[in-house]
């Protein structure tokens, strides 16, 4: 029930004892796969491991049972993720060995861990320096961080020029701009600049 595989410890011929191993949990996975689903998004296991051995590594990180695919075969991985792309679902897929590289290319996203492959890293979109989850979840979170700002600057360099378009247009109709137009553009302009530049800026304080 733990997913462990069990050896039998034989000596002269005699059954000495009995080992159980089983795979390790990365320090900090559980603690990864939380935040990816905090951020909304559905995490699932694909792996060449047995079902049993699969379903207890994916219960103490929190996947849920059905969302694990096991005993997969290494060429069989891109097809799965082909599967849930077929069902409407956008799929990011992290890997680091050889054999995900197909997977990695397939998906729509694909990230590489640092310290896997080169092949995995040269087929994926994203290569995290470190070989921790967490970098997955910090990634797709500053991702999104960094497309609202880009978002938040479209629409102030819009609203901008709405307001000061026609400002232009009308100032020989108006004594003081008429006067100090070139005072009033390089202002303009250097504001426009600073209000984008420092909203971009706070991007700097990500994750502190």
């Amino acid at each position: 029930q733990q997913g462990k595989t069990a050896m039998l410890v034989v000596i002269d011929g005699a059954v000495a004892g009995l080992v159980a191993v089983a795979d390790t949990i990365k320090v900090g996975s559980a603690e990864a796969i939380k935040q990816l689903q905090a951020q909304g998004l559905s995490v699932w296991m694909i792996t060449g491991d047995n079902q049993r051995a699969a379903q207890a590594i994916a219960a103490q990180v929190g996947i849920p049972a059905g969302q694990v695919l096991s005993e997969v075969l290494p060429e069989d991985k891109a097809n799965q993720v082909k599967r849930l792309q077929e069902q409407g679902l956008v799929v990011a897929f992290a890997g680091d060995g050889i054999n995900d590289a197909p997977a990695l290319v397939q998906a729509d996203a694909g990230i590489a861990m640092g310290t896997g492959t080169d092949i995995a890293m040269e087929a994926s979109d994203i290569t995290l320096v470190k070989g921790n989850l967490k970098s997955v979840a910090t990634a797709l979170a500053l991702s999104r961080a960094t497309l609202r700002t880009i978002k938040q600057n479209l629409f102030w360099a819009f609203a901008y020029n709405v307001i000061l378009i026609p400002t232009a247009i009308l100032s020989p109709l108006i004594p003081l701009l008429r006067e100090n137009a070139p005072i009033f553009a390089a202002a303009a302009m250097a504001l426009s600049s600073v209000t984008v530049v420092s909203n971009s800026l706070r991007l700097r304080r990500f994750g502190r």
